[in-house]
């Protein structure tokens, strides 16, 4: 199928970017980012903005770099560019583990951190990632730059925080170089998004886990915190029994009746997928924690 008709304009800097939103603010406007989620919503008619602004092209949304005791990341970052990142590896192993299970080699090619986070659909893989990674999102507007943490970024089902004429420019992401981090998901067999995915940053000492940070997307309508899994790990080995006993309790802070509930998985089913793939995800833990040191 085929677009409507818009006008298109390319940005060459966040300013101007952000004027054209400003100056076409009574019109459907939309921001193009890498296009995964934009482009096939307008061929198929589930969207269509009056107005295109291109911000692909505007340098200061492209990188991924240790900034002090954070990783700053780009909003226009490729996935690719964060899993190319040894310092992304090290410094946001949540935020990669997560990364690495996107789409397939040409998704995580063209598509973007930013514009996944950006856009808010409970089954993308990374908004649990950025929760359990502390992260903080940057955006700009009229009124200059703020700060807002992952926890209170997201309001609903492609609801964010970010104002009609704001951009998400970068995210910032606190050292975890002490932590391990993993993901695991169900993918839907149609797209591959998650029915339900859950994203993990463990820190362990001795066998022991010291901290413990659990966060699942496509439960819920936005990505949550699984805080009665987190108490029942902190303090205790990471082994399987401990690990089986904290999965089960995946759902206890959750209201199970506001489920995700759709022709992919009923609420109550993606309440038994919820305590599987933490279970998943815990285990892949133990691996990362055994495995070997890699010498430099």
């Amino acid at each position: 199928m085929y677009p409507d008709e818009f006008d298109y304009y390319e940005a060459e800097t966040v300013d101007e970017a952000i004027e054209l939103l400003e100056e076409h603010a009574m019109e459907e406007t939309e921001l193009l980012a890498g296009g995964h989620s934009l482009l096939p919503a307008m061929k198929t008619g589930l969207s269509s903005p009056d107005v295109l602004i291109d911000i692909g092209g505007v340098d200061a949304l492209h990188g991924v770099a240790v900034d002090g005791d954070a990783l700053t990341v780009g909003a226009m970052s490729r996935y690719s560019d964060l899993l190319e990142s040894d310092d992304a590896h090290e410094h946001a192993p949540a935020m990669t583990a997560a990364v690495e299970r996107v789409g397939d080699r040409q998704v995580r090619n063209r598509g973007t951190i930013g514009g996944n986070l950006a856009h808010a659909d409970p089954a993308s893989d990374l908004p649990a990632a950025a929760l359990v990674s502390d992260a903080t999102l940057v955006v700009q507007g009229p009124d200059g730059e703020r700060t807002i943490p992952a926890a209170e970024f997201y309001y609903g089902m492609y609801a964010t925080a970010l104002g009609p004429a704001e951009i998400l420019t970068r995210i910032e992401v606190p050292s975890a170089t002490d932590a391990v981090g993993t993901y695991a998901k169900k993918p839907s067999p149609s797209s591959g998004y998650a029915m339900v995915g859950v994203a993990t940053l463990l820190t362990v000492d001795d066998g022991t886990v010291t901290s413990a940070r659990i966060g699942a997307n496509g439960a819920m309508d936005h990505g949550v915190r699984l805080e009665p899994v987190e108490d029942a790990l902190t303090g205790e080995a990471l082994d399987e029994e401990t690990i089986a006993a904290a999965a089960e309790r995946a759902t206890d802070d959750l209201d199970t009746a506001l489920m995700m509930d759709d022709l992919q998985a009923s609420g109550e089913f993606r309440a038994q997928l919820l305590e599987v793939y933490t279970e998943r995800a815990l285990t892949a833990a133990i691996d990362r924690v055994s495995a070997p040191a890699v010498a430099d």
